[in-house]
């Protein structure tokens, strides 16, 4: 089974969206600082993740994007892949790179299943 967000993202390998207990949370929090998605610590209730809604902000504006053209996920319009995916697939690439450097064996594993397949990911 998967969870697959707008932007390719595989909710049910994330750590972010996983994680339960504080102790776990504060991991993640780290972790998101290390690689450079946030640019400090941040509470466990700002890393807190259940999932994408149509109320959460996303840095790619794909929600926004998915309303506009009256489509429920990216790969149903009619402009994909446009632009803003394009965008969105350079910059994983990126943090893919820096997550190399930065994080264990099994942090970046587990930061693979959940963030580094998207292109693949859209096509389902």
């Amino acid at each position: 089974m998967e969870k697959i967000t707008l932007c390719g993202d595989n909710c049910l390998e994330c750590p972010r969206y996983l994680a339960r207990t504080n102790s776990e949370l504060e991991k993640v929090a780290e972790l998101w600082f290390r690689v450079g998605w946030r640019d400090r610590i941040v509470p466990i209730d700002e890393i807190r993740c259940f999932g994408c809604t149509s109320h959460k902000y996303c840095t790619y504006h794909l929600v926004e994007c998915i309303k506009e053209n009256n489509v429920e996920k990216c790969n149903q319009c009619s402009r994909f892949p446009c632009y803003k995916i394009q965008d969105m697939l350079r910059r994983s690439n990126e943090y893919d790179k820096k997550c190399r450097e930065v994080c264990t064996e099994e942090e970046y594993q587990r930061l693979k299943l959940s963030f580094f397949n998207k292109e693949e990911n859209l096509q389902k």
